[in-house]
């Protein structure tokens, strides 16, 4: 895979999420820190191959000036051959910063929109619970109300026919009594 520049850090878009909930497609996001690690990997042979070129260079120039006086070469020669001059390309540490800062800004959107949508979804759950929780108890105290009436209205059944109960005993038994008086006195007739 060919090394990415700072501006393909900068220029990367991944596609939107469908919902908040999703995020962003884990593969691509995946393919992409893949791509940067092995631009790190490959960028990280490359200075351990450059230092170890310097430290060879020095230890020949130690090893030159120990055995002869070495004239320094001009300042023109020096600037063009051991430095050559930079490309356009952005340093290694600004890509790395610029990948690490991409990396960070998006995973603080990324958490802020979820806290902002947690908190969001909390407020409307806590709502609706508060709404059910209003509505169950008006149902309740409805319940209670219509069951209490229902009691009354039953309790005063309840009392009007032991009122006419009694009534209807003492009736039953006035005429028990009065028919038992005169079948003794003889006054009722026969085929009554």
């Amino acid at each position: 895979m060919a090394m990415l520049t700072a501006q393909d850090v900068m220029d990367i878009r991944f596609r939107r999420p469908a919902t908040a909930d999703t995020g962003y497609d884990e593969d691509e996001v995946d393919r992409f820190l893949d791509a940067i690690y092995e631009t790190f990997v490959e960028l990280d042979n490359k200075l351990q191959e450059a230092e170890h070129r310097v430290k060879v260079a020095e230890a020949r120039v130690t090893e030159l000036q120990d055995g002869e006086v070495i004239q320094a070469p001009a300042p023109d020669s020096v600037a063009t051959t051991a430095y050559p001059e930079r490309t356009a390309d952005v340093p290694v540490g600004e890509q790395a910063a610029a990948v690490l800062q991409l990396a960070q800004e998006t995973y603080d959107q990324l958490v802020a929109r979820g806290e902002a949508e947690s908190a969001a979804k909390i407020n409307e759950a806590n709502t609706k619970s508060a709404q059910i929780i209003a509505d169950a108890e008006a149902q309740h105290n409805r319940t209670l109300a219509q069951l209490e009436q229902e009691r009354g209205t039953v309790e005063q059944k309840i009392s009007e026919l032991r009122q006419y109960e009694r009534d209807y005993r003492g009736r039953l038994n006035s005429f028990i009594q009065d028919f038992a008086e005169k079948l003794k006195g003889g006054s009722v007739e026969p085929g009554m």
